[in-house]
């Protein structure tokens, strides 16, 4: 049975604010750690399979560091029973020729456990996008990045409850 909607569109309400204020840059991204249980699972198109929380904060760090000049604003979310997409941006800093932005088109998939906590996300874009408007930008990561594993596990599955 489905945790009660209205549950789990108030735990949007507060991810969609916490997403924005890590954007203005007044949070970081290991603060979303507070919406994931202990052992939820993150599947990222880079870096692969992350289990657990400590792994997952870890890999925050790891794949943010030296992005802090980019943007992932939430577009929209939609839910049903306890799956939630999320329709997000990833921003490159500067603009192309045209003076549009350089952005991809990302999307999140969400399992809702109960008491405001995801147990599983699986991160969706298109990298060769991203890796063409690195290189067409001239955009150079910041002090302290981190290249994602060569072998990642790609394993997508979704844990049991």
């Amino acid at each position: 049975m489905p945790y009660p909607r209205e549950e789990i569109e108030a735990v949007m309400v507060r991810y969609v604010e916490m997403r924005a204020a890590i954007d203005a840059g007044t949070r970081v991204w290991t603060d979303l750690l507070e919406f994931y249980t202990e052992d939820a699972v993150y599947i990222d198109p880079a870096w692969g399979r992350v289990e657990g929380r400590a792994a997952i904060a870890e890999f925050m760090v790891e794949s943010m560091t030296g992005l802090e000049d980019w943007t992932f604003p939430v577009e929209f979310t939609a839910i049903t029973g306890d799956d939630v997409a999320v329709k997000w941006l990833q921003i490159l800093p500067g603009a192309r020729a045209d003076g549009s932005p350089w952005v991809q088109s990302g999307w999140s998939r969400l399992v809702y456990a109960g008491s405001g906590r995801f147990r599983y996300q699986e991160d969706m874009l298109n990298m060769a996008h991203v890796i063409e408007d690195m290189r067409a930008s001239g955009w150079r990561p910041g002090p302290g990045f981190s290249a994602p594993p060569e072998e990642p596990d790609r394993d997508i599955s979704i844990p049991e409850a």
